[in-house]
């Protein structure tokens, strides 16, 4: 593969992961500003000369125009967001490792992997969704929380989810690297320590499951390579012959099922 068309693919994903973000990230901000717009109270001044905004709602709650500031400047953090503090990563790297191993550098293109890790990543996720929208999202809204109470209700489910899955070794080493004391417990772990330690762990799960998945079809490869050299014809790529047979028998197996299943299973299939 030439450097030109890692760079293409680089770049193509980074687009992707944009735009998959900045959807989400659309649809709350849809959702939010219906749901509340209602609450904004626009008043007109003694004078006549102007207008007062009030940015609480009648609730006490926050208008639709702080709303729609909110998730305005969620459609600039939400890429991070989707990357590193979800399962989108490690679904993608997987996937992305099982086509190589195909020798299928292009096909599924890298749209419709991202889309599958998404929606594979919202559906391990939506338990931990939901118990942040009914903790912390909807009391905010509802003016029982004020933004900075909602933001440290809110992370408690996501930090507890990622706790699940990330290695001692990976917390211990970015504690160490920040130079701060070993944790009391698992709730006083600080974001910025636990986002780094869990990336690492989930690359290091999607590359020990990627490794496996390698392992039949280099048999594979080795065996039409061997097949080939003894008939003297060493002139031809072993990969056009051994692709069929590495097709075949991903289809035999059901490879995608099997991958799909053993990725839920890893998250403890849902949540």
């Amino acid at each position: 593969m030439s450097v030109a068309r890692v760079v293409g693919d680089a770049r193509a994903l980074r687009r992707i992961a944009l735009l998959i973000a900045a959807a989400l990230a659309l649809v709350v901000v849809v959702t939010l500003v219906t749901g509340t717009a209602a609450q904004a109270q626009v008043t007109p001044d003694d004078q006549g000369e102007g207008v007062t905004i009030d940015i609480n709602g009648v609730d006490g709650g926050p208008s639709g125009s702080i709303l729609t500031l909110l998730g305005i400047t969620l459609l600039s953090v939400a890429p991070a967001l989707l990357l590193m503090m979800s399962s989108f990563t490690k679904i993608f790297v997987v996937l992305a490792m099982t086509r190589n191993a195909l020798s299928l550098p292009t096909i599924p293109p890298n749209q419709v992997l991202a889309g599958l890790s998404l929606f594979l990543s919202l559906f391990i996720m939506w338990p931990v969704l939901t118990e942040i929208n009914t903790v912390a999202v909807q009391p905010y809204i509802d003016g029982g929380l004020t933004f900075t109470q909602a933001i440290d209700v809110g992370q408690l489910p996501l930090q507890e989810w990622m706790l699940r899955f990330t290695r001692e070794e990976d917390l211990a080493l970015m504690t160490r690297m920040a130079g701060q004391p070993n944790p009391e417990d698992p709730s006083s772990v600080p974001m910025y320590t636990l986002i780094p330690a869990f990336m690492i762990s989930e690359l290091r799960a999607a590359f020990i499951i990627g490794f496996v998945i390698f392992i039949p079809f280099l048999v594979i490869d080795l065996v039409v390579a061997a097949a080939l050299m003894s008939m003297g014809m060493m002139m031809l790529p072993p990969v056009m012959i051994s692709l069929p047979f590495k097709i075949l028998l991903f289809i035999l197996v059901d490879g995608w099922g099997l991958i799909i299943r053993a990725l839920l299973e890893s998250y403890g299939g849902v949540g």
